[in-house]
């Protein structure tokens, strides 16, 4: 009930459908083209699908679709697995021939086709929250996916046209990658010129068996161990990849689920580490172009490494479906009837009213709008 990659590749294209049954976020993150993306529950009952011809089931690393291909054969259909899943195809492109000049049209890009949507909103935020000083050694953290490659690769640009002296150093921990997904990260570094140093670490082993919050105590252990390895180089600051549909998804998800107004901050004093930054320089720079420069170039990257995601736990499942996927969904719906939603939700917390909040916490300590009304009256 399975099929190989190298199989795959010997069919004649007519005589089938891949059907992609990953999450959006790894969809996003890369897909194989041609597929369709779509829920296991919808096969049968979507327009898309031709349920006349082969049915390739295809999830991250092969386990979950072997159910959903067994489920669709006992009601008839013609269905069987991708062996090995995305990671396996990817596994197999990677191992191609390499491109001559690979990295130098990936640079002409940026430096041409995406100027304006990536480059020059790169540069502005670097500018803007003044996040490159003169004296700086940046511990640019790479963790394999599109993010983290166009930050390195703007990184390294910035080096070129750089008006003051600072210096990076391009860092990949291995939390417990498996074989596989450390050889997509290597691969992808070495055909992109990006001189990667890889520190070793057993985070994805210490929150394996935790059932409450692991990805919580994973992000938390992870952004430690960044910054331990980024002091071990000399480095004050570390640059991680989140872009501005991240700073908007955070806003609101405080807001929908924490109960309160905060947001993903350009930049971060370190309160464990002395010194040390966190600096986000891709924070005006939109996923949509990202994944307009990734599929131009014909980049193929991995979404999550981790031993949660390789299991196939979480396809599709929709007790464990991510609170940030919800969100996305529900400002794509805002959007089509408000073309700027997104926009003013990132301004939301730039124009800050005070006078008309009812409480706010400063420096620890909460504060509420009846402390200064009298006064504010007298006045």
């Amino acid at each position: 009930m399975g099929i190989t990659v190298k199989e795959l590749k010997e069919l004649d294209k007519c005589t089938y459908q891949l059907i992609d049954i990953r999450d959006r976020i790894e969809i996003v993150h890369g897909a194989i083209a041609g597929a369709v993306a779509i829920k296991p529950e919808e096969i049968e009952t979507s327009d898309e699908i031709d349920c006349s011809r082969k049915l390739i089931i295809c999830c991250s690393r092969g386990k979950f679709s072997v159910e959903v291909a067994k489920t669709l054969c006992e009601k008839g259909l013609d269905a069987v697995s991708l062996e090995g899943g995305y990671i396996a195809w990817l596994i197999d492109r990677m191992n191609e021939p390499e491109e001559k000049n690979k990295a130098k049209d990936v640079e002409q890009s940026l430096r041409k086709k995406f100027k304006k949507t990536i480059w020059s909103r790169f540069t502005k935020a670097i500018n803007t929250y003044e996040l490159v000083k003169p004296g700086d050694r940046i511990a640019v953290c790479i963790s394999g996916g599109k993010d983290s490659m166009i930050m390195a690769k703007c990184f390294q640009e910035l080096k070129l046209h750089n008006k003051f002296d600072f210096e990076v150093r391009f860092m990949v921990m291995d939390p417990g990658y498996s074989k596989e997904n450390r050889k997509v990260i290597v691969k992808n570094a070495r055909n992109l010129n990006i001189p990667i140093t890889i520190f070793e670490s057993d985070i994805f082993d210490s929150v394996y068996h935790v059932e409450k919050s692991p990805c919580y105590l994973c992000a938390r252990m992870r952004r430690g161990h960044l910054y331990h390895f980024a002091e071990k180089l000399g480095c004050n600051k570390i640059a991680l990849g989140h872009h501005y549909d991240d700073v908007i998804e955070t806003i609101l998800m405080g807001m929908l689920y924490g109960g309160q107004i905060q947001t993903m901050m350009p930049k971060l004093h370190s309160t464990n580490f002395e010194g040390m930054e966190l600096i986000r320089p891709l924070y005006l720079v939109r996923e949509d172009d990202i994944k307009a420069w990734r599929d131009y170039n014909g980049l193929h990257f991995i979404q999550c490494a981790c031993k949660f995601t390789d299991t196939c736990t979480t396809c599709n499942n929709e007790e464990n479906r991510s609170k940030r996927v919800e969100i996305k969904e529900l400002i794509k719906t805002l959007k089509q009837s408000n073309p700027y939603v997104e926009g003013n939700i990132f301004k939301s917390v730039e124009n800050v009213n005070l006078d008309t909040i009812v409480a706010y916490k400063q420096n620890g300590s909460k504060h509420h709008f009846l402390e200064r009304y009298d006064r504010n009256e007298q006045r």
